[in-house]
């Protein structure tokens, strides 16, 4: 298995820390609004690569943390009248609904921020008494760079005034214009928590590492974790300053391989609430099925840029159709469990730095020569069976046809309608069981005209959405 580190600019053999098993830490989303188009993407893309590395044989712990820690929360709190928790809790569920809509695996920890300031103390009072971070008459402690000879190793950037991307005002006090806060003094009225440095809040950049050393970090080996991933608009400075606190405060460096994924544009136009154009994956749902969106958001390389456009979506809607027509063509049957040439090369082209292309390529290959052989030899049982296998194994590790492939073409009608049409079936099915055919006739131009049309297998009466 190869993947691209985007520290080091080049394809690397993957070898873990501990033989047979994996850690991997993804940064995780601020509650405090919806999830858009981008935190989608990155929750896929990670998905994803947990999937490959399980079919690899590896047990992988997996942790994305939750940011309810912010001045934007805040900022959301007192607008709404409502307690922090109320506006934290209620956007990390619609998270977790959401992500599940789209087939993301819940990650293995996901710790708080609130959870998790006994470790962001730790590692702070590590970073000052090894001279890395100091404090200043107004209490916010902030990390030294120019301590750290390593920093900007990860972004291979060069620091200047520009470069600073800072949630905090600067003060006059700090050593150097590129120093962060890893502690930020308050001493309004607003949320704070009290700690050995005062009361205030954590900065953004220190609740990652604190976790990963709470719950993910080796304490034997060179770096904490196998993997760091998340958004390439993370490299910096959020990713380069969980570097260097790690590095400075522990025996490790943090990560033996980043990876990054491309960011998400709506018709060209980079997503950004300045901007106005902020795509939230909610919307999307209502108009297309989750496994759509799945599918077409992976459609394309990690670490490409992805513009995201409904054109392009119905085109990817059309090609996972296929997969489900076909299945719909084995309903009823039980796959074997044939070690196939299919799934071996399937997990090559994943092993290769997760080339989607390559992989759905294989994957329309497949389709098309089962189809094929199914229109020839459509009674050939034990074939019928290999290619559900197929099918399992895409689902397994792509999370591609998961659904009923009846239910799948069922999107877009809603829940009353669906409870007529389970009703009139049944109905139609009892007229005909009294041989009561200009009744059953009837019932069955009646379901026709809600826009859909019926199936009658030997295994039931099926409907989909025309």
């Amino acid at each position: 298995m190869h993947i691209f580190d985007s520290v080091q600019k080049i394809k690397r053999k993957f070898t873990p820390l501990k033989e047979g098993k994996v850690s991997l830490y993804v940064c995780g989303p601020t509650v405090y609004d919806d999830a858009h188009l981008g935190h989608a993407k990155s929750a896929l893309v990670f998905d994803l690569l947990i999937r490959i590395l399980e079919a690899n044989g590896y047990e992988v712990t997996y942790a994305r943390n939750i940011t309810d820690i912010d001045d934007k929360i805040i900022k959301k709190a007192i607008e709404q009248k409502k307690e922090i928790k109320e506006i934290t809790d209620f956007y990390t569920e619609a998270f977790h609904a959401e992500m599940e809509t789209i087939g993301v695996k819940r990650p293995t920890i996901e710790p708080k921020a609130t959870q998790s300031l006994e470790a962001m103390f730790d590692l702070i009072q590590k970073l000052i008494d090894k001279g890395h971070a100091y404090q200043i008459s107004d209490g916010d402690v902030y990390f030294d760079t120019t301590s750290d000879s390593k920093y900007l190793s990860l972004s291979h950037r060069k620091q200047n005034e520009e470069d600073r991307q800072e949630r905090v005002a600067n003060s006059a006090e700090k050593k150097n214009l590129a120093d962060f806060a890893l502690w930020k003094s308050v001493n309004d009225e607003s949320v704070t928590f009290s700690s050995p440095f005062g009361k205030g809040r954590p900065g953004w950049h220190l609740e990652c590492s604190a976790m990963i050393e709470k719950h993910l970090a080796y304490s034997d080996t060179p770096f904490a974790i196998d993997i760091h991933g998340g958004g390439a608009d993370l490299l910096f400075p959020h990713h380069e300053n969980e570097a260097a606190q790690t590095r400075c405060g522990t025996n490790h460096a943090l990560a033996n391989y980043w990876m990054h994924n491309g960011f998400v544009t709506i018709e060209g136009e980079k997503m950004s609430k300045s901007l106005g154009n902020s795509f939230f994956l909610k919307d999307a749902l209502k108009e297309y099925d989750g496994e759509v969106l799945r599918f077409y958001l992976l459609s394309t390389h990690y670490k490409s840029n992805f513009n995201f456009n409904t054109q392009d979506l119905e085109s990817s809607k059309k090609r996972l159709d296929k997969l489900y027509r076909l299945k719909k063509r084995l309903f009823g049957l039980v796959s074997c469990n044939d070690d196939t040439a299919f799934k071996k090369e399937l997990l090559e082209t994943l092993n290769d730095d997760m080339n989607i292309s390559a992989t759905l390529a294989l994957i329309d290959e497949m389709i098309s020569n089962a189809n094929e052989t199914l229109d020839t030899a459509g009674k050939h049982k034990q074939f019928k069976r290999k290619t559900l296998a197929n099918l399992s194994f895409i689902k397994e590790i792509l999370g591609f046809g998961v659904k009923n492939a009846f239910e799948y073409f069922q999107f877009g009608i809603d829940e009353v309608t669906k409870e007529r049409i389970t009703a009139l079936i049944a109905q139609r099915n009892t007229a005909k069981k009294e041989k009561n055919f200009e009744l059953s006739d009837k019932i069955r131009d009646e379901i026709l005209s809600l826009n859909v049309t019926l199936m009658d297998t030997p295994q039931g009466t099926f409907w989909e959405k025309v």
